[in-house]
């Protein structure tokens, strides 16, 4: 036991919180049921640190501008807003100046394996892209946002992700299932002008290679050179 928080007191009832450290479901089931046969005592509500923080989403959206007033109003959105939008339509390269679109990558999956959970759709695998989200914000400063599709369809998703990509810098494919994945990414990176990494595929092939060269410096060993 870690916490004990009167949350409501009467004359007739107290609301407690009581914490407590849990080894695993079984245990938190086994004291929850503990507590319960006490004489007197009702358990109104159980609830997992986990979910408490998956609760409302993990990620938001924050305007990086403030809106104090009429005029800043006027020149982030109508009428200053059409310039910006004029300047992009006579030079779309400028939508990386002067948009989110340098620094902001799309986390995008099926839902079709995710993690170890495998095909559990597109609904269910959002807390693992908004979490893939807030690790892009946390460790490297990119804003990316979780694009979860309803189709497994190969043929959609590309064509999706290409109608998607001018809002993105990059786009981040995650826990789609193989052999779709490898075609997807392949297919994306020779259609879009903006890097497309595929996180099952290379994700896993740079930790690997990176285990493998501190191994080797760890055993005063050179990498093979290339066709060695």
């Amino acid at each position: 036991m870690t916490a004990l928080d009167v949350v409501e007191s009467r004359h007739d009832r107290m609301v407690i919180d009581v914490t407590v450290d849990a080894v695993d479901l079984a245990h938190a089931s086994t004291i929850t049921a503990a507590v319960g046969a006490l004489g007197g005592i009702e358990v109104r509500k159980v609830s997992d640190r986990t979910f408490l923080m998956h609760l409302g989403g993990k990620i938001e959206v924050t305007s990086k501008v403030s809106l104090r007033n009429r005029d800043d109003l006027s020149r982030a959105y109508t009428p200053g807003v059409a310039r910006i939008c004029q300047a992009i339509a006579a030079n779309p390269a400028d939508a990386r100046r002067l948009t989110i679109k340098r620094n902001t990558v799309a986390v995008v999956t099926d839902g079709s394996a995710v993690l170890g959970l495998g095909n559990i759709g597109p609904a269910a695998a959002l807390p693992v892209m908004e979490g893939k989200a807030a690790l892009f914000k946390r460790f490297a400063g990119v804003d990316a946002w979780p694009v979860c599709l309803d189709t497994q369809d190969t043929e959609k998703i590309i064509e999706i992700v290409c109608a998607l990509a001018p809002v993105y810098g990059g786009i981040n494919l995650e826990d789609i299932a193989a052999p779709r994945c490898f075609e997807i990414e392949a297919r994306l990176r020779e259609l879009l002008d903006i890097p497309v990494f595929h996180d099952d595929q290379h994700g896993t092939a740079i930790v690997v290679l990176a285990a493998l060269r501190n191994a080797l410096r760890l055993v005063t060993r050179r990498s093979p050179t290339r066709g060695s």
